[in-house]
């Protein structure tokens, strides 16, 4: 080929007759035995197209003799992706018996891993072109058939830059290591009372003393004792006693979505807990609620759009924010 593509390779065509190969080798991590060092497959370097083609069917073949389940053409939509880190130190890990693969690097890294997982969305060069498709279709694809098949699709940071893509065949709330939120306090005793039955019965509490009774005809009459306190002053007599105000009950605000109110949405244990964010922050993401409660970005991305769909919030770029009705709910249900 006439041009180098990018340092990540290198033209080798004057010396051997190839062209664009990869500098980096590739090392594949088989773990037998959580509890043993792994056997380690090195894929050595090569051009580019043979390099992405060995290190797929050396995954499939090494993860299906563990008994594992996930698909030669699944593996080769997330190891093209090297493309995109230049194949700076490729690793693959085989894990739960072939049922996990983790793939990392030591790229430049995904900024924006939500918007990475839509159809259409690609950093693809036209040189990159010239080996993948290029289309932004490869993670999305992949993150739709692990959904499918129960699985799940996690996409993060690596610890000294690049990215890792873990396939699971399990369901994400099985692969998260956050603790499960305790959501007996404060949800759970007030959806299990109706929300009228929590008002203070102040009333009953407070009796007035007999002398202090007022008379129901006194009170819907006020003007037939207009004059009454001069004439008693008239004769000798002490004034009327002033009647005391009526108490009135101290309302204080109700706790974040403290029990169900008739005609309001019926909001899942996710979407509770999407709201709760929302309390205390003006917007929310997908990854915010996989950092803060675990779980996975599309798990969130339905929970926050089955929340946009009943009204409680709204889509503002790529983030969430509260609607009128989301703020009404959350101070109380619309009191």
């Amino acid at each position: 080929m006439a041009q180098d593509f990018y340092p990540f390779v290198e033209n080798d065509n004057a010396a051997t007759g190839r062209s664009d190969v990869v500098q980096h080798p590739a090392r594949i991590a088989v773990y037998d035995d959580a509890a043993a060092a792994p056997r380690v497959v090195v894929v050595e370097p090569k051009e580019v197209r043979p390099y992405l083609e060995e290190i797929t069917l050396q995954v499939t073949q090494l993860s299906q003799a563990q008994g594992g389940t996930i698909p030669f053409m699944v593996i080769r939509e997330i190891v093209e992706n090297f493309i995109h880190a230049f194949f700076m130190e490729p690793t693959i890990s085989i894990l739960d018996g072939g049922n996990t693969i983790r793939f990392s690097d030591q790229g430049p890294g995904i900024a924006e891993k939500e918007r990475a997982l839509q159809y259409g969305t690609t950093s693809a060069t036209e040189e990159m072109r010239r080996y993948i498709r290029g289309v932004g279709s490869g993670l999305p694809y992949v993150q739709q058939y692990m959904l499918d098949k129960g699985g799940s699709l996690r996409i993060e940071d690596n610890i000294s830059g690049g990215t890792v893509v873990t396939l699971s065949t399990r369901p994400a709330q099985v692969e998260t290591h956050a603790p499960a939120p305790n959501w007996s306090q404060p949800y759970t005793q007030p959806y299990q009372q109706p929300y009228q039955q929590q008002a203070p019965s102040w009333p009953q509490q407070q009796p007035y003393p007999s002398w202090q009774q007022p008379q129901p005809q006194q009170w819907q009459q006020p003007q037939q004792y207009q004059g009454w306190p001069q004439q008693q002053q008239a004769w000798g007599q002490p004034s009327a006693p002033t009647w005391p105000a009526t108490p009135v009950p101290q309302q204080q605000d109700a706790p974040i979505l403290q029990g169900p109110v008739p005609g309001w949405p019926s909001i899942s244990q996710r979407g509770r807990m999407a709201l709760d964010y929302l309390a205390a922050h003006d917007s929310v993401g997908p990854s915010d609620l996989t950092r803060v409660h675990g779980g996975s970005q599309p798990t969130w991305s339905r929970e926050l759009q089955a929340l946009e769909e009943q009204g409680l919030i709204r889509k503002d770029g790529q983030k969430r924010r509260l609607t009128g009705m989301g703020q009404a709910l959350l101070r109380g249900g619309g009191q």
